[in-house]
């Protein structure tokens, strides 16, 4: 259950619901329910790899996410245009951890400027915000 406020909290960005647990549960499954859950599974596999300290795991890491979500065909394949593509599947072979900056920021843009407006539009937060706001009047108001 979210703390007081959160759920609320979350319309102010795209920034604020990422870093919530909750609150990227919820867009999860609303980018599920519409066949988009890639976007923000790609943007936690580059926030991850970003972290990584050990050179042997920078490469195999890059190389999963490539295969992940870059490469034609991939399982769970990102709709990042071609030059960008390209790009990384130049620098693949040597990975740098700045390597998925460009398509990491495309899918940032896409999620906080189509499937972020929509989920705040979606049934889905609109209950979660309903909850909330009654679960505070409660706390407020006793008698009700």
């Amino acid at each position: 259950r979210s703390d007081t406020g959160e759920t609320m909290a979350w319309s102010e960005s795209v920034d604020t619901l990422l870093a919530n647990k909750d609150g990227l549960a919820a867009f999860r499954t609303f980018l599920k329910s519409e066949f988009s859950e890639e976007n923000v599974e790609f943007w936690l596999a580059c926030e991850d790899f970003k972290k990584t300290k050990s050179s042997t795991k920078i490469a195999s890491k890059a190389q999963k996410i490539y295969s992940d979500f870059i490469q034609a065909d991939a399982p769970k394949e990102i709709n990042i245009d071609f030059h960008t593509k390209s790009h990384i599947s130049q620098n693949i072979s040597e990975p740098t951890l700045s390597c998925f900056d460009d398509a990491q920021r495309l899918i940032y843009s896409l999620m906080a400027k189509d499937s972020f407006p929509r989920f705040l539009r979606s049934e889905a937060y609109k209950d979660l915000a309903k909850k909330q706001q009654n679960g505070n009047q409660k706390r407020w108001l006793p008698f009700l």
